[in-house]
């Protein structure tokens, strides 16, 4: 006995089952909603403990930078002037007083960075002078 509803499968053809979508935009926008309401509701004190922490990470990892710059600085100019010293062709020579010129003047602009941050900045606190 037929009946009409029936649907007929070819045996060998598996049935698959829809694949489910992860919806990213609602989740963005849910993600981006409570992003938004926890900035709302945190207090304005914690902003300026947050810049005075910022700023002392900030002159460590400086420190941290200068330290490694000279060690790094030392080296290389070692390596410069013995190459240098040692070297019979001229063209080594040039390259190497090249090398030794660059070398210094990156160390210098480093170190002078921190002395801009050190003791040039106070003057121009809050955007007037204070000198």
């Amino acid at each position: 006995m037929k009946h009409k509803n029936l649907i007929q499968t070819n045996e060998t053809e598996p049935i698959t089952k829809p694949k489910r979508r992860i919806p990213y935009a609602n989740i963005a926008m849910g993600a981006y909603a409570f992003a938004y309401f926890f900035l709302l509701t945190t207090d304005q004190v914690l902003a300026t403990d947050m810049w005075s922490k910022a700023e002392s990470i900030m002159k460590d990892v400086y420190g941290k930078i200068l330290g490694i710059s000279t060690i790094a600085a030392i080296v290389t100019a070692s390596v410069a002037l013995l190459l240098m010293n040692f070297s019979k062709s001229g063209k080594t020579v040039d390259e190497s007083r090249a090398w030794l010129h660059r070398i210094a003047i990156s160390w210098v602009i480093l170190n002078g960075l921190g002395f801009i941050l050190a003791y040039i900045t106070p003057f121009f606190a809050d955007g007037k002078w204070n000198g």
